[in-house]
């Protein structure tokens, strides 16, 4: 018996059954968007914030989450706010992630995704539209953002939208600051937030 022939053919079967699988769920993926049953992908992407998730529906980009939000959690309400029809499927997402890494390297100021605001709505969907108008390395206070939907007393509410805003980073809520210089709440938390003002600050 060649003992050492068994052994790299041992070794060799963990990668392998696992490119296999790989292969398999990027068909399944693929099958089940042909068919019209893929209602939500995600895929996650390391970044120095952390791991993010994405998820997208076929309108667009829906969710960014950071990890201090708990994707399991994530995609437990996804399933239960849009569909249970929930996949990893990350080609659904190369575009959203490719710019998300350009935007992290310092070479992309702007999105330019679909975005999906099925997650909120009325008022704090009428916030987060206007966000993208605060340009790469400014910020504006909750007052300034208030005034801009005309509901200058609201600026507390503007906070809520900014602090439940589901598509972080891409939807630039970290350019809300209070009027007196503090940051603020974040979905992310304090660190990240200042993270991404800092990243921007140095463009």
């Amino acid at each position: 018996m060649n003992t050492n022939h068994d052994a790299d053919v041992l070794r060799d079967l963990p990668a392998a059954t696992e490119a296999d699988l790989a292969a398999l769920h990027a068909r399944l993926a693929e099958r089940a968007a042909a068919d019209g049953v893929l209602d939500v992908a995600y895929r996650t992407l390391d970044t120095p914030v952390g791991t993010l998730l994405l998820a997208a529906t076929e309108a667009g980009l829906v969710r960014v989450a950071f990890p201090i939000e708990g994707h399991d959690e994530v995609l437990q309400a996804l399933a239960a706010r849009i569909s249970p029809r929930v996949l990893r499927a990350p080609a659904r997402l190369d575009a959203a992630a490719h710019e998300i890494d350009e935007y992290f390297a310092g070479r992309r100021h702007s999105f330019d995704l679909p975005l999906d605001y099925s997650l909120s709505s009325g008022f704090r969907r009428e916030v987060l539209t206007r966000l993208p108008g605060i340009g790469y390395g400014q910020t504006a206070s909750y007052a300034t953002i208030a005034a801009t939907v005309g509901s200058p007393r609201a600026f507390r509410a503007v906070g809520t939208a900014c602090a439940t805003n589901p598509l972080p980073v891409v939807v630039p809520c970290h350019r809300v600051i209070k009027s007196g210089g503090d940051l603020g709440r974040y979905r992310g938390g304090p660190d990240a937030k200042r993270f991404l003002l800092d990243l921007e600050a140095v463009a």
